[in-house]
């Protein structure tokens, strides 16, 4: 029965997120002439309306750990990446509006990539090579520029609770290359939402937020490293039960 509940909550958490998808992207359209302070807050109710629904249906809770590190200055924001929960969460529940560095195959998705396309984020062509990386350079410190923080997943791709991706150093290159601090952030969400899972499963999500990392006398490399360092100390602390014997 247990399971069956969950299934039934799982489907009807998808069938509300579909629908809301839709009609928020059609708001998002007609908000579009707006201020982009204004347009951003009315796109970001969508994430604030589900990570509600998330709570309410499916029993994902989540607390914050560490929130007054936020700092009141520009700011690269490096996150682990477990699950597509963090991604809709994080970008109402910051300081400051947020600028996503995703692959443009993201804004292809009907409704939801069209209202993300509205948004001053910054799409990238992997096969572009060391030219996305210029790109996301450019449009990165006009976004700083603007009072907007830039986040990255270091790990590129959701990683299973419980294990580690390869962190790759362009958010800590655009770090140094703009000298902005790094806010690292590590999270437990893939206990509650699992990669790739139609299961959404009731928990505390906790989301825990490192102190700003300065560029100063880091190169990218080694920026990166004490990104890596606090991140994964951080999941054992959040998860320990996930890292047993390892």
């Amino acid at each position: 029965m247990h399971t069956f509940s969950l299934f039934l909550r799982s489907l009807l958490f998808t069938i509300v997120m579909i629908v809301a998808t839709v009609v928020w992207a059609c708001v998002c359209f007609l908000a579009a002439p707006l201020p982009y302070n204004k347009r951003f807050w009315v796109t970001s109710r969508w994430n604030v309306f589900m990570i509600w629904c998330a709570k309410t249906i499916c029993g994902i809770r989540y607390q914050f750990k560490g929130y007054e590190n936020l700092p009141d200055a520009p700011a690269v924001v490096l996150s682990k990446h477990q699950s597509a929960w963090e991604t809709i969460f994080l970008l109402p529940n910051l300081t400051r509006p947020l600028v996503f560095v995703f692959k443009k195959e993201i804004l292809y998705i009907p409704f939801f990539g069209w209202a993300m396309a509205l948004l001053r984020m910054i799409p990238i062509d992997r096969k572009q090579g060391k030219n996305a990386f210029a790109h996301v350079v450019r449009h990165g410190k006009r976004r700083l520029a603007d009072g907007q923080w830039i986040i990255m997943f270091p790990e590129g791709t959701r990683i299973p609770v419980g294990q580690k991706g390869k962190y790759k150093s362009g958010g800590t290159r655009l770090a140094v290359e703009t000298q902005t601090v790094v806010v690292p952030i590590a999270h437990n969400s893939g206990e509650c939402w699992p990669k790739n899972s139609f299961i959404k499963r009731p928990g505390l999500i906790t989301v825990s937020i490192g102190k700003p990392i300065s560029p100063d006398n880091h190169t990218p490399d080694s920026m990166m490293q004490e990104v890596e360092n606090w991140i994964e100390s951080e999941m054992r602390v959040i998860s320990p039960h996930a890292y047993r014997g390892g």
